[in-house]
């Protein structure tokens, strides 16, 4: 085989010479021991052996990763699996990979509703892609009725295989928001979140090109024409859809945020407010009804 002793030393070795122009060590670092794990059926909390032999059929595995990655390929399609809000997701390219931006929204709809508690709260996420949002409040929340929404058919039956590994009680449904109103939920909501499509079609050029060729562009893109569409067409379902004191959350671009804020203002919300994430870009807005 392409390995002298076929230990996990030298699967470490082989990738790092293989990617290290193009990852940092501790990303290859992580990318072994999680590829490692994943072939072995192993748990996080297992350490792993340096010395440790593998098959060739083990070998043939990781060297697969290695050209996938070579590719451009996201790790977490590789995988098949990302954690988000400590929850273990299935991806593939049905749907976005989960961000860790959109894990602060979630964090601060958590801690809202950790600090107001209400007894069976009704939330619905627009745009739910793998279905991350939903699934991970209902985590947090058992007792809440869950709803996630999507214009894409694959994404939803991708976000209903994850409601079932996760044996979480979420309902979907299949909406284009922007063709039609979403008349067919007559009910009101004390939580509407959503992440939707948000960068301009100019801003295509500059993205990294393992999104752009694997991940869907529907959940992506924009007309540059009018970069708030889909915050306008959801704030005004919000504004006649939440209850009293209900709240929306947006998850933003944050060359838009003062747009979409100014906008959302308009239609008679008491309260608007946007927020950084970690890396101090505005990327976050909550609307009390």
């Amino acid at each position: 085989m392409f390995l002298k002793h076929n230990t996990y030393s030298e699967v470490l070795t082989y990738f790092r010479e293989r990617l290290g122009e193009v990852f940092t060590a501790s990303e290859i670092n992580l990318m072994v021991k999680t590829v490692i794990r994943k072939r072995l059926k192993l748990d996080d909390h297992v350490l792993l052996d340096t010395h440790q032999k593998f098959s060739e059929s083990d070998l043939l595995f990781f060297r697969s990763v290695l050209k996938r990655l070579h590719h451009k390929e996201p790790f977490q399609y590789i995988i098949g699996e990302a954690f988000f809000y400590n929850v273990p997701i299935k991806v593939d390219n049905r749907a976005l990979i989960p961000r860790p931006e959109t894990e602060e929204l979630v964090d601060w709809i958590v801690t809202d509703l950790t600090d107001i508690p209400m007894h069976s709260p009704k939330i619905l996420d627009i745009g739910t892609g793998t279905g991350c949002i939903p699934l991970a409040l209902k985590t947090q929340f058992p007792n809440a009725g869950l709803h996630g929404l999507d214009v894409s058919k694959d994404a939803l039956e991708l976000a209903a295989e994850n409601a079932e590994i996760l044996n979480l009680d979420v309902t979907w449904h299949l909406h284009d928001v922007l063709a039609d109103e979403i008349n067919f939920l007559d009910t009101y909501w004390d939580v509407i979140v959503s992440n939707p499509p948000y960068i301009p079609l100019l801003e295509k050029q500059k993205m990294a090109q393992h999104v752009i060729d694997f991940e869907p562009n529907l959940a992506l893109f924009v007309a540059e024409d009018d970069p708030i569409l889909f915050y306008r067409k959801i704030g005004e379902f919000a504004s006649a859809k939440l209850k009293r004191s209900g709240a929306l959350y947006f998850e933003l671009h944050e060359d838009y945020a003062i747009d979409v804020k100014r906008f959302i203002k308009n239609l008679n919300f008491e309260q608007v407010a946007l927020k950084k994430d970690l890396q101090g870009k505005t990327r976050m807005l909550k609307a009390v009804k």
